[in-house]
């Protein structure tokens, strides 16, 4: 059994090569049930905070018309809020790889790190149909862990030469610049200029791309503040208490999902201008599923006018994509 590390998973995954994975698998499709949640009642004893258990289980099947073997995948993640009296992470996981024809253990690797690739490569699939292939300037929502790594995606599917950062905390977004601003062009093979901004408005006013990851219960991107053209990118809020965007951007744009079950279940983005009768659900125009079949189409070569919004929230495909391309055949 092959055991990668978070530093193992990262080597061994490059951004267009999973983009296309993805792709492939999204396209094929495989066996995902919704994830399941399982508390843990008070891990601590009375006064504690409850645990939550998450179990994101995927698998394929034997093909004639595939090369590739069944697999079997599971991501494990633990959410201990409390873990902090103990200077810990408060998530961790883990994902078993598994042969899908003997049920033989294959590999396990880092979760976490695993779930930050395929999340940005996702974006980055999605933006791939849906953004202007002449889009150049993006603006980053959020300083989290994710923040990098949606940066570089887009800016490998894309050819972004401004890249704004803004955070709630100003530090963090400069400081995110900063390093962004030393390692992008080298990872990229090309210049591209990075800053921290402090006026979110006009940022988004600016930009070709926006793009947000955060853990907001209230609007960052506000539908007056959009223009013709752009694309949203929304990764976070994947509750439904918490939200990005208004229900005027969510009613100015064509709305896509990674998946419609994921979706209409978990993303507040989506559920909650459902609720209100902003939208209904004929206007998700299509998931990844329906986009990369050629089922609904995405933006068209020459449209320049749509505002078009992706809102994720994960899927267990995502994971055995990605899990599948960096343990190899």
């Amino acid at each position: 059994m092959k055991i990668l590390s978070a530093a193992e998973v990262d080597a061994a995954l490059d951004d267009l090569a999973l983009i296309a994975r993805l792709e492939s698998l999204f396209r094929a499709g495989c066996e995902m049930p919704l994830r399941h949640h399982h508390p843990v009642r008070a891990p601590l004893g009375p006064g504690s905070a409850d645990a939550m258990l998450l179990l994101m289980p995927a698998w394929t099947r034997a093909s004639s018309s595939s090369a590739m073997a069944p697999r079997i995948g599971v991501k494990i993640v633990t959410v201990f809020p409390d873990n902090d009296r103990r200077a810990l992470p408060s998530i961790y996981g883990q994902y078993l790889l598994l042969d899908g024809a003997t049920g033989q253990t294959l590999a396990m690797l880092d979760g976490t790190m695993l779930t930050k690739r395929r999340t940005a490569c996702a974006s980055g699939l999605a933006s791939h149909y849906l953004s202007r292939p002449d889009s150049s300037r993006l603006l980053m929502i959020g300083t989290g862990a994710l923040a990098p790594q949606l940066i570089r995606v887009h800016a490998k599917v894309r050819p972004i030469r401004e890249v704004a950062i803004w955070g709630r905390t100003p530090a963090h977004a400069e400081a995110l610049a900063v390093a962004l601003a030393g390692s992008l062009p080298q990872a990229l093979g090309r210049p591209i200029a990075v800053r921290a901004v402090a006026d979110r408005k006009t940022a988004i006013g600016e930009a070709d791309i926006v793009s947000c990851a955060t853990l907001s219960k209230t609007p960052l991107v506000e539908g007056a503040w959009l223009h013709e053209g752009q694309h949203l990118d929304l990764v976070g809020a994947y509750t439904p208490e918490m939200r990005e965007s208004d229900d005027e951007a969510v009613w100015r744009a064509r709305v896509y999902v990674d998946t419609r079950a994921g979706a209409l279940k978990e993303a507040g983005d989506i559920i909650q201008p459902l609720a209100n009768g902003t939208i209904d659900e004929d206007d998700v125009i299509a998931d990844l599923f329906e986009l990369t079949r050629g089922q609904q189409t995405g933006r068209l070569p020459d449209d320049a006018t749509t505002i078009t919004l992706f809102k994720s929230v994960g899927a267990a495909l995502e994971d055995l994509a990605a899990a599948e391309l960096a343990v190899g055949p």
